[in-house]
């Protein structure tokens, strides 16, 4: 016979069976444990955005917002925006890219100059520029031995220096500027900026591209070394990045805006506050495992870049006249052909710049602007005479006696120097006229005084370029670069030559 069970009783056996299902499911599935330094439990970690780093002093901004390497509900990153952000150290650089293309780290660094000599490997993950960190302020450098007091003089000399990285980029931008040719030199390829240093201060090397502080200790280990030129001076030649796989970019644009909007306000908040950039020279640190005035070095060796600094890197006004990613990235592409590193056509900037995240930034006042261009004391006399870094001769024609600038000239000017100009933004410009020996003396060293201020003039209403900045000579007939018993050897004097010289 069959019990017929009353509602309450329905009730009770339904409570007593929830219950020992509750606690049975409880028993087969634990508590997620909580690490108490960060708050993060074990179900947080699939959430955690992970950034590719390397030891440099040009992502603090993003490290001090986080607060720290790791990721933590105590970060601001977490407080002010929900997300969690963890900083990955990866010094070697292969490791950083298998980590990449494994899923291991979400954003990775690069930079924009040296985009082009990896873009095409990883086409299968259509890889896009999302933000730029900073600018190298004086954490390259090349080093020199005794004797060698410019560019030209590196002919013939073994330089040291890692291909397809940063250092490449500025070896190859110094070689443009001093009219020296890859093929000029002997190029010594090691792994890493370090091991340029390295064989340097064994002096195995004339020249070496390395990092700061290698940079001091070659020139303090070396007799008679000294820096011929660093990124102090070559303002607007290394460009740091970070790109992501299109994948990732398109599930997690919120995410990205929410890093990039943060990143850009520890920017701000360390280049505007000595404090501020103490703690981030602790928390770089802490993180790097280094000194922390090796840290606090490594920060003033860079510009951290504003969110006014990325809305002109990408151009999103359309009336910048700086030095742009596509800029660089264009440029690079053009001399990384030249000597074979490149081969084929690479991706076009518009196709490989995600500009959504920086578009996107609300971010307002002082603090977040754009730097602003490099300023000169006026001119001294001294600077008529100081030895130039560099010089780029340029053939610039004019009529019989005359010192105007054609149309064409105009275009000559653009293409051969102006973006050299442009990246050594640090550096003074020496034009100076030259002609034949044909006619007086006199009068022509007037005439190529007025025409390389006709230069000058240009520069300064065109392109916005400082006139404390630009030296103007005019050396007549005084010196010749080939025989003038010949139309030919004439026609190379009838030059005008562009020298980068010291602040």
């Amino acid at each position: 016979m069959k019990t017929k069970l009353t509602p309450f009783s329905r009730i009770l056996i339904a409570l007593v069976i929830g219950t020992g299902l509750f606690f049975g499911v409880k028993m087969i599935i634990p508590t997620p444990k909580v690490d108490p330094a960060t708050g993060l439990d074990t179900n947080d970690q699939e959430k955690v955005m992970t950034i590719g780093v390397v030891t440099w002093g040009g992502y603090a901004g993003g490290q001090y917002f986080n607060e720290g390497f790791k990721a933590s509900k105590n970060s601001r990153f977490f407080k002010d925006y929900g997300i969690l952000v963890e900083f990955k150290l990866i010094d070697d650089f292969n490791a950083s890219r298998e980590a990449f293309k494994a899923g291991k780290v979400d954003l990775l660094w690069q930079t924009a100059d040296a985009f082009p000599t990896e873009v095409n490997g990883l086409k299968e993950f259509n890889p896009k520029i999302v933000f730029q960190t900073d600018w190298s302020r004086g954490g390259d450098a090349v080093v020199v031995r005794r004797g060698i007091a410019s560019v030209a003089d590196l002919k013939g000399k073994k330089i040291a220096v890692a291909p397809m990285t940063p250092s490449h980029t500025f070896l190859l931008s110094l070689f443009k500027a001093g009219e020296l040719n890859i093929k000029d030199v002997q190029i010594i390829e090691v792994a890493s900026a370090i091991d340029a240093a390295d064989l340097f201060k064994k002096q195995q090397v004339d020249a070496a591209v390395v990092w700061s502080p290698d940079d001091q200790a070659c020139v303090e280990g070396v007799e008679g070394s000294k820096i011929l030129i660093s990124t102090k001076t070559a303002k607007n030649i290394i460009a740091d990045i970070f790109y992501a796989k299109d994948e990732y970019i398109q599930s997690h644009k919120e995410e990205l805006r929410k890093l990039i909007e943060g990143w850009m306000i520890g920017a701000s908040e360390i280049n505007s506050n000595e404090d501020n950039k103490k703690k981030a020279a602790q928390i770089l640190a802490d993180g790097l495992g280094q000194p922390v005035d090796f840290c606090l070095n490594a920060i003033n060796n860079a510009r951290l870049c504003t969110a006014g600094d990325n809305i002109n890197f990408f151009n999103l006004n359309g009336t910048f006249d700086g030095v742009s990613g596509e800029d660089l990235y264009n440029t690079m592409t053009v001399e990384y052909q030249k000597v074979g590193v490149v081969n084929g056509v690479v991706p076009s900037w518009r196709t490989i710049a995600y500009v959504d995240g920086v578009k996107a930034l609300k971010l307002s006042g002082p603090t977040h602007l754009a730097e602003n261009s490099s300023s000169f004391a006026p001119i001294k006399e001294d600077h008529k005479n100081v030895a130039a870094i560099s010089t780029k001769k340029v053939t610039i024609s004019f009529a019989t006696g005359a010192y105007t600038l054609d149309e064409n000239s105009k275009y000559v000017i653009d293409k051969e120097f102006v973006d050299i100009a442009k990246g050594f933004s640090g550096a003074r410009i020496r034009i100076e006229g030259n002609t034949d020996n044909v006619g007086s003396v006199a009068p022509n060293k007037s005439l190529s005084k007025k025409r390389a201020q006709s230069v000058a003039d240009y520069l300064i209403t065109a392109h916005n370029f400082d006139k404390n900045r630009i030296v103007v000579i005019g050396n007549g007939p005084d010196k010749p670069v080939d025989d003038n018993k010949t139309e030919d050897g004439r026609s190379k004097n009838r030059r005008t030559d562009f020298e980068l010289i010291p602040e």
